[in-house]
């Protein structure tokens, strides 16, 4: 079958059925829906800004319902109380926050498998690689937070300074994933490792610093199941089930603590394997034999599906299948639950002369580009890292621009940083949604003047094989 032959299964088009025994999957069926729907919805889950464009919309869907005449049913909805009661231990929480420190976990422990990935197999792995982009996440945090606190001073806002700290991995990609061949490959990765650094340090900011009434019992609880984990990689026990059921007594040990839940996911993640139990070319082998000498029957099945499975580490096979429930389940639920700011009543007036509103605006739209581009600047002249390969230093400034979007995390900390004074938690979530904004179009804006229509083929080989621009 060549590789242009439409009648392949994933084509759906096999006239002759020589390729299915009972007809192809519904998916890639000729059927109308087939068609008109189901495949138009795949293609755009695998486009990469698609996340992105989905949490935008729940964005949207959540202020259009705050600010609509149903107004109230945001509030009663995202508030019902919902009681988990399994005898022996009872939890009540209220609807949002259920999904901020229950449904979370996942987002983070995606997060928690990418640090690790780049940790073991990716551009953290090299020190020299990963300087750069580490000294100016450093300064994209640091920077931003000096500049919340000069606007806000001390006061009850004060304790909003890690707001702006953040960069929302899905809306910077996905706005880099808008702009396509434009922006270097070096310099995609130097945003992406930048806005994994930059989750490392809203991790350690949020368990350092958002966190109150420590109960140590359960802290200590915790610890002890993190190291029954480790234990049961070190016995290489793969059973997924058995990590999954620690990994909830974990969680629930964490909540307990007074330590914010989704750190359990963030720990998890990062004591997961990245290397393979099995050596690829031995499953390889084993599995082309088995497939020429012997008939598929259920045992060989589950024989091959393991050799073939345990070949590719955890933490890549985790982060393929979690990552599209994380971006396009939880993080668009998230938004749901927490973007529905009510901007009548004043508040959006308020907000405007809100120091608070005021300092996360400035923090994320300022205090971020200027943060990334001169401790950038300080690294290339020290010598400790050097600038992404086709990428000049105004376009570092738009990708400075970019890690503006704080929204997801930044709405986190928010949620975290004022409990109890909801028109300051207002305040705060009407300027990062403001900043937001403000930060995509800039950068944007800066990155299709700064970059060159395909920067993808800015060297390209001539006849005599030398590289020309």
């Amino acid at each position: 079958m060549s590789a242009n032959d439409n009648s392949s299964p994933e084509h759906g088009r096999n006239p002759d059925d020589r390729v299915w025994a009972s007809g192809p999957i519904y998916s890639i069926s000729d059927r109308p829906l087939a068609r008109l729907v189901a495949r138009p919805l795949r293609d755009f889950l695998r486009i990469e800004a698609s996340g992105s464009i989905l949490l935008l919309l729940a964005t949207l869907a959540a202020l259009i319902w705050a600010n609509s005449p149903a107004a109230a049913s945001y509030d009663s909805f995202w508030h019902t109380p919902i009681t988990l009661d399994l005898g022996i231990v009872e939890l009540s929480e209220s609807l949002q926050h259920w999904v901020n420190d229950a449904l979370m976990v996942i987002f983070f422990f995606v997060v928690g498998l990418e640090i690790k990935y780049e940790l073991v197999n990716g551009d953290l792995r090299d020190p020299k690689s990963a300087a750069l982009p580490i000294v100016a996440a450093f300064g994209g945090m640091v920077v931003p937070a000096v500049i919340y606190l000069a606007v806000v001073g001390g006061g009850d806002g004060s304790s909003g300074w890690g707001i702006p700290m953040a960069t929302d991995i899905a809306f910077a990609v996905g706005v880099l994933g808008v702009l396509g061949r434009r922006i270097p490959s070096a310099a995609r990765l130097f945003l992406l490792t930048l806005a994994i650094v930059d989750d490392i340090g809203a991790i350690i900011v949020i368990a350092v610093f958002y966190t109150e009434d420590l109960a140590l019992g359960w802290l200590a609880l915790a610890g002890v199941l993190l190291l029954v984990m480790v234990a049961m990689r070190a016995l290489k026990i793969w059973a997924i089930w058995a990590y999954a059921v620690v990994g909830v007594l974990l969680w629930f040990a964490m909540l307990e603590s007074g330590v914010h839940a989704t750190l359990a996911g963030v720990a998890i993640g990062l004591i997961t394997p990245a290397v393979a139990l099995l050596r690829e070319d031995v499953s390889r082998t084993y599995a082309q034999e088995a497939l020429a000498d012997k008939r598929l029957d259920p045992e060989e099945l589950s024989r091959l599906r393991f050799l073939l499975n345990e070949s590719v580490p955890v933490v890549e096979r985790l982060q393929t299948s979690l990552h599209p429930l994380s971006a396009y389940v939880v993080l668009p639920v998230f938004a749901l639950a927490n973007a529905g700011v009510n901007l009548g009543g004043g508040v959006l007036g308020e907000a405007v002369q809100s120091d608070i509103a005021l300092g996360i605006v400035a923090g994320l739209v300022l205090g971020k580009p200027i943060g990334i581009l001169l401790f950038s600047f300080l690294a290339v002249k020290i010598g400790l890292g050097r600038l992404p390969e086709h990428t000049t230093w105004p376009m570092i400034g738009g990708l400075g621009a970019v890690a503006g979007i704080g929204f997801t995390v930044s709405l986190f900390i928010a949620g975290l940083s004022f409990p109890g004074a909801e028109l300051l938690t207002e305040e705060a979530k009407v300027g990062i949604l403001g900043a937001s904004v403000i930060a995509a179009v800039i950068g944007v804006v800066l990155l299709l003047v700064l970059s060159p229509k395909d920067a993808e083929a800015e060297l390209e080989p001539d006849p005599e094989g030398e590289a020309r621009v």
